[in-house]
């Protein structure tokens, strides 16, 4: 599992993790997990989420392959 605060980054891993599951998860675009967000409280821009999802979704994939089914 990835850390409980990634380094340099401004919001907890579980939102991190959230926002990035639901891009990938539903047909969504990054305005709309903005928009989700934002109606939990979560002020963040599309453009991170953009970031959040280059930067950890390859690490997130990885971990959900060495889990057991």
């Amino acid at each position: 599992m990835i850390d409980a605060k990634p380094y340099r980054h401004r919001f907890p891993m579980l939102i991190i993790q959230h926002a990035i599951w639901l891009y990938y998860r539903f047909p969504l675009s990054y305005r709309d997990v903005q928009e989700l967000l934002y109606r939990r409280g979560i002020v963040i821009s599309h453009e991170t989420i953009r970031e959040w999802c280059i930067k950890f979704g390859p690490l997130f994939a990885e971990d959900l392959r060495h889990r057991e089914p």
